[in-house]
């Protein structure tokens, strides 16, 4: 594998405008992200900005960046745009979507990812993480991973993705991360595919994948990443990074 890591980022985000450039302990959010993707160490990573405000704070930092349409309808057209854009030679065979909204993002989980594309043999890698919140089963804003996973317990096969309870019953509850490791094949074939019915009805980019018949590995990871989507999910980014610094 010679993997890629593209980060995508925007600002016109519904619930917190701006935040890629939103300020945490002096950094841009944005910034922190690329620092955290290039301490995984897989590849190089690009950040495939809509807006040439983000592209400069990365590019201020000592990162590179790639201006893409505005109005890209998703992060998954967004990298692929990106990659057509700086990967022209097809040097890399494998592509990692990560959120430019994990500021606090573990390196080991975008790694995870990645073991478990090659692991599984799928088209797609993936993670996630046992919830230790008994409000996360019921919790529509909270994306729950149906795996079946190995003997060992720490890779698996998705047969699900969604915001109700599932699977039903006792047992543990499977909390999604939102990174994404396609193989380039799978990412072409994915992003040139029409939004599906159980896409649209969940509102989970996942499920196009699945209903056409493509394969996601996915890796166990102890915790879910702080995602931050609102000004209260930044200001805990900003009393994470300050306990770092403690």
């Amino acid at each position: 594998m010679k993997p890629i890591i593209l980060i995508p980022a925007r600002m016109a985000s519904t619930r917190l405008p701006g935040k890629p450039l939103a300020d945490i302990d002096g950094v841009p959010m944005i910034v922190r992200v690329w620092r955290r993707a290039v301490a995984a160490q897989v590849g190089p990573v690009v950040v495939a900005a809509a807006e040439r405000e983000i592209a400069q704070a990365v590019e201020q930092a000592g990162g590179r960046a790639v201006l893409t349409a505005p109005d890209l309808p998703s992060g998954s057209d967004r990298i692929f745009a990106a990659l057509n854009a700086v990967d022209r030679g097809f040097e890399h065979d494998v592509v990692v979507n990560l959120q430019g909204d994990l500021p606090i993002v573990d390196p080991f989980v975008i790694r995870a990812c990645l073991d478990a594309l090659a692991a599984t043999g799928a088209d797609i890698g993936t993670a996630a993480a046992e919830s230790d919140d008994d409000a996360d089963a019921d919790n529509p804003n909270v994306t729950k991973a149906v795996v079946t996973w190995d003997v060992g317990g720490t890779r698996g096969n998705a047969h699900y993705f969604t915001r109700a309870r599932a699977p039903w019953g006792k047992g543990p509850v499977y909390v999604h991360v939102g990174i994404y490791a396609y193989t380039r094949e799978a990412l072409a074939r994915f992003v040139a595919m029409q939004p599906s019915p159980l896409e649209k009805r969940e509102k989970l980019e996942q499920l196009r994948a699945l209903e056409a018949g493509m394969k996601i590995g996915v890796a166990k990871v102890d915790a879910v990443p702080l995602s931050v989507d609102t000004q209260a999910d930044l200001e805990k980014a900003r009393a994470a990074v300050a306990r770092e610094k403690a």
